[in-house]
């Protein structure tokens, strides 16, 4: 038997008409890239659980209402729910976002060779860390958009639906990102091989 997977609209649809199992198809869908999006911004699970939960109940309240119209256009939509709080939350707390690298997710998987020594392991995971800071330095305007297409692997399609800029704005930024790092390493003669 062949599993055909439903597109999202369609779930949509059922959920609106009474089938509670087709938000949960969704959620499970899509949980991964919201849940690493919202992480990606605030790297605390509790904080993330939260806003990852908020988000959908401000998606049940909305289908609920009726008032959902993003037609085949559901992830982009969710991540935009989650985007706005994630800025509600830095409003709320005043801080600035923090992009930081964890065990679960890499903002650059430069090297993936399990067979590195324990030397090129040393030199490559300075390598990222350079690369980090290099980053970190960047407007955050910019780093946004670097680390949504770069870590996200999202298209400037969504990263343009879900900051809210039109894909010349995010593809400038993207531009002007790759631009300021080589800037910065050509100025300081950084070399980030290993």
């Amino acid at each position: 038997m062949v599993n055909i997977q439903l597109p999202d609209a369609s779930l949509v649809k059922e959920y609106v008409a009474g089938n509670e199992d087709a938000l949960a198809k969704l959620i499970k869908r899509h949980e991964s890239k919201i849940y690493g999006f919202i992480y990606s911004k605030i790297p605390d699970r509790d904080i993330t659980n939260d806003i990852f939960q908020d988000t959908f109940i401000k998606v049940i309240k909305t289908l609920k209402s009726n008032s959902y119209n993003e037609e085949g256009k559901f992830l982009p939509w969710v991540m935009r729910i989650s985007h706005n709080l994630v800025v509600d939350h830095y409003r709320k707390t005043k801080k600035m976002p923090m992009f930081r690298e964890t065990e679960e997710f890499s903002i650059f998987s430069i090297m993936s060779d399990n067979s590195l020594t324990i030397e090129n392991k040393i030199i490559s995971e300075q390598v990222q860390m350079d690369l980090k800071k290099l980053i970190e330095g960047l407007p955050a305007d910019q780093k946004e958009v670097l680390v949504m297409r770069m870590y996200q692997d999202m298209s400037f399609k969504e990263i343009s639906e879900i900051t809210g800029v039109s894909i010349n704005t995010a593809l400038g930024r993207m531009r002007y990102a790759l631009m300021n790092l080589r800037k910065v390493i050509d100025k300081h003669q950084i070399v980030l091989t290993n």
